[in-house]
């Protein structure tokens, strides 16, 4: 036999494999886990996961802490590094004013978004489960983030707080003119021009409304889309190579989601900080 044709029968046989293994992909739909009677709510396997999952986080982190001291033990210690280090990552970007009425949301979503999001590497989540009539295996356990409706909730919380905020420490003036008002300066320009700037700005602000409600699906779809394709991948790979080829991915994984939950409230973060530390960062100039 030829070493072509070897490397013919090696690539086709590769490419079955590949095949068969990719039938079996990851359903977009979670799985109806059981039904509340007389309320038509339905339990899937993803609000099971995120449950668990949240439940567990608490009783972590409390039991670590335990009672607050003034000389922390190591849950206390631990957990006030890791405060300290988001503080200071994120504090530069949201703006010295407003730190510390949004640390908490802030760190809250980092945490929920990181724990979510590596929920399906833990052993088990993603290995109970059935194939259904198209060809998509349906997990028992399957990870939060990994369901659109868990990531735009996310999202809608985000808005919420966003729009919270704004009125809270900016107020309404402030928001109308940074969307709408003429930036432009009345000495440095003609009379004719500075009023004509007025209809830009506000043709502008027209855009940055649309702008700010596609935040919702940029922000939902943006880490929906990374967790259940790095989903999708793990479970096509194992079927291929068993447990084997998956080690390194499950490290990407983990990569990938630390990232999204980074760049997730970093984002709330700079929507927050870009009209509350408006005229702070004017004052600079």
């Amino acid at each position: 036999m030829s070493q072509n044709l070897k490397k013919i029968i090696f690539v086709g046989v590769s490419l079955t494999i590949l095949g068969l293994s990719l039938q079996a992909s990851v359903s977009l739909k979670p799985y109806e886990v059981f039904r509340i009677p007389h309320m038509e709510l339905s339990i899937t396997n993803s609000m099971v996961t995120s449950w668990v999952i949240s439940l567990l986080l608490i009783f972590l982190i409390r039991w670590a802490i335990g009672k607050p001291q003034l000389i922390p033990n190591k849950g206390q210690l631990v957990v006030e590094n890791l405060i300290e280090n988001f503080q200071s990552a994120i504090g530069p970007i949201v703006g010295e004013k407003m730190i510390k009425p949004t640390m908490p949301l802030l760190l809250g979503f980092f945490v929920f978004i990181l724990i979510q999001n590596w929920s399906g590497l833990i052993p088990g989540v993603a290995a109970f489960g059935h194939i259904d009539k198209e060809g998509h295996f349906i997990y028992y356990f399957r990870p939060g983030n990994a369901d659109l409706n868990m990531t735009l909730a996310l999202a809608i919380v985000s808005f919420i707080a966003w729009g919270y905020f704004i009125l809270r420490y900016a107020g309404l003036k402030a928001l109308v003119y940074d969307l709408f008002g003429n930036k432009s300066s009345r000495n440095e320009v003609s009379l004719f021009l500075y009023y004509f700037l007025f209809l830009v700005f506000f043709g502008v602000g027209l855009i940055e409304c649309i702008s700010i409600a596609f935040r919702l699906i940029s922000l939902s779809f943006r880490l929906f889309g990374n967790v259940f394709g790095g989903e999708n991948l793990i479970a096509s790979i194992q079927g291929i190579f068993g447990y084997l080829l998956p080690v390194p991915f499950y490290f990407l994984e983990a990569l990938i989601g630390f990232i999204q939950a980074f760049v997730f409230t970093l984002l709330v973060a700079i929507y927050i900080g870009l009209i509350c530390n408006h005229e702070a960062g004017e004052s600079h100039t």
